[in-house]
């Protein structure tokens, strides 16, 4: 699909040296500028536009803001004196909604005309920061007493990817959650697992119970047979060590499966 708008990004700063370093050509080529004053400033009907953006964001204003506003706020800083209005509509219309866009591998982000090493970059960033922060409000936390906290941390990092990843919650004896890890990457509709490496890693942490959790990239969260023998393996495997299961999650797109509300453990 081919667009009329054109976007060519800023040159990166070497943190270091701050030398402008040299994006790669396509990315810069046949695109055309903005037109600038004299001075080479940006036009001042753009400028005036990204001062009113900040300003509502600033003033208790960014509730209300659409996705592709929030957007346009982080490309400024990748594409400055150009209108990313159009950019930041465009990720959207392609990735869905603003999780979408950040969730999105930069080899995807890079296909999307107009985004290059910078904006990519930036996505990723905030990416990162929104991961940590969902993170932060969960770990060395009472599991029970933080359970919405625990499932919007859950979607924020798995309900996007387009692979399958599976992910383990190691809890102490008063269920405070002590570590959260990835234990394996997939494909679109599977990912290995392997119980005997799950057990291992609770014993090392001195875990005394696990909550399992992997994502459906279809956005159905119906557990399948091989899901729930999985499960089983694991459920057997850890109460053989006196270790417990306490749940398995299955996220997808707008929700997510309990295996222990579904009566499946």
């Amino acid at each position: 699909m081919k667009h009329a708008s054109a976007f060519a990004e800023a040159p990166l700063l070497s943190l270091d040296t701050a030398t402008p370093i040299t994006l790669d050509r396509d990315e810069v080529d046949n695109v055309p500028a903005l037109p600038t004053s004299k001075s080479g400033k940006q036009p001042s009907y753009l400028a005036d536009h990204h001062k009113r953006l900040r300003h509502r964001f600033l003033t208790g204003g960014a509730a209300a803001m659409p996705d592709y506003e929030i957007l346009e706020l982080t490309l400024f800083r990748a594409i400055p004196r150009q209108d990313v209005k159009p950019l930041a509509r465009l990720l959207i219309e392609t990735f869905g909604d603003l999780n979408g866009v950040l969730s999105a591998p930069i080899a995807r982000l890079e296909r999307v005309h107009g985004v290059g090493t910078a904006v990519a970059l930036e996505l990723k960033v905030m990416e990162t920061v929104t991961h940590r922060m969902a993170r932060a409000k969960v770990m060395q936390r009472h599991v029970i007493s933080s359970w919405d906290a625990v499932l919007d941390y859950c979607h924020t990092v798995m309900a996007h990817r387009d692979t399958e990843q599976f992910r383990v919650l190691f809890l102490d004896r008063k269920n405070v959650l002590i570590a959260d890890e990835a234990q394996g990457n997939g494909t679109v509709d599977h990912v290995p697992v392997y119980p005997r490496e799950v057990v291992k890693r609770a014993l090392e942490l001195n875990a005394s119970s696990l909550i399992l959790v992997h994502n459906h990239p279809s956005g159905d969260p119906t557990p399948s047979n091989e899901d729930i023998a999985m499960t089983m393996q694991i459920h057997d495997a850890a109460k053989a060590l006196n270790i417990s299961l306490h749940d398995h999650l299955i996220i997808g797109r707008s929700r997510e499966l309990s295996f222990k509300s579904q009566g499946l453990i």
